[in-house]
């Protein structure tokens, strides 16, 4: 008897409301939206059953869910704060076995990566397997992968504000009850020095120059390219130096 692959679904979380650079996901980015880039993108991964963006219930995300519908993109509209609950409801609603946490202010994720990360995952038999700053990528390829009995159990054991907020804390803080496994950068990825996403007008800006450089009509490039350009253009990397990443909580 033939054992039915899980469904694997990304669930890209996107709101309006930044704090640091409000309405930055609809944000043009050479004749188009942000979130339009980072969907895009997202949907060039081929591990991938289905790509839902997730929205909050508050009006000014109407602007995003009128997007979704323009493109024909699957959308979820769930809590402002509670973002756990937000993750949980979509992927019931999608019922999805494999959820793909992703954000819609990193424009440059890369599917290459996201696809790696999902490999992984399934190869290692892990609850929860991500990639990001901590293993040497730069920031704005963060990547989490979790089965849906694990965020289920989350949903329902996670009490603390930041951890309902951030979604996966309580999964990443309790190694004791939770099999985690993490992909590393290397080679030329390896570059956590690097900060490639959006909370800040000095964020897209830099953002807006990779764009003008490596961004072709319809043809996606990749973190590779990305990396040699700032490698040959190290003041562009100037941009947004002195940028501060905030912490969980703040």
């Amino acid at each position: 008897m033939v054992k039915n692959k899980p469904k694997i679904v990304a669930v890209i979380q996107a709101r309006m409301g930044s704090t640091r650079l409000p309405g930055k996901v609809l944000k043009e980015l050479l004749g188009q939206p942000m979130l339009w880039h980072v969907v895009n993108r997202v949907h060039q991964a081929k591990t991938l059953a289905e790509t839902v963006v997730a929205a909050t219930n508050q009006p000014e995300d109407d602007a995003i869910v009128k997007l979704c519908e323009r493109q024909d993109w699957a959308y979820f509209r769930g809590s402002v704060e509670d973002v756990l609950d937000r993750y949980y409801r979509a992927a019931l609603a999608f019922k999805a076995d494999i959820i793909v946490r992703l954000n819609a202010d990193c424009p440059l994720i890369d599917p290459h990566i996201i696809d790696k990360v999902i490999k992984a995952h399934l190869s290692s038999g892990a609850d929860y397997t991500f990639c990001g700053v901590t293993g040497g990528f730069p920031l704005g390829l963060d990547t989490e992968v979790f089965n849906f009995k694990i965020l289920e159990r989350t949903f329902k054991e996670a009490k603390k504000d930041f951890e309902r907020e951030h979604v996966t804390p309580y999964i990443y803080e309790h190694p004791d009850i939770f099999k985690i496994n993490s992909v590393k950068a290397t080679g030329k990825l390896k570059h956590p020095d690097l900060r490639l996403t959006v909370d800040t007008k000095e964020d897209f800006k830099l953002i807006e120059a990779i764009y003008q450089r490596l961004y072709r009509n319809g043809k996606i490039f990749y973190i590779e390219d990305v990396i040699d350009l700032l490698d040959k253009h190290p003041e562009l990397t100037a941009i947004n130096a002195g940028i501060r990443q905030k912490k969980l909580g703040e």
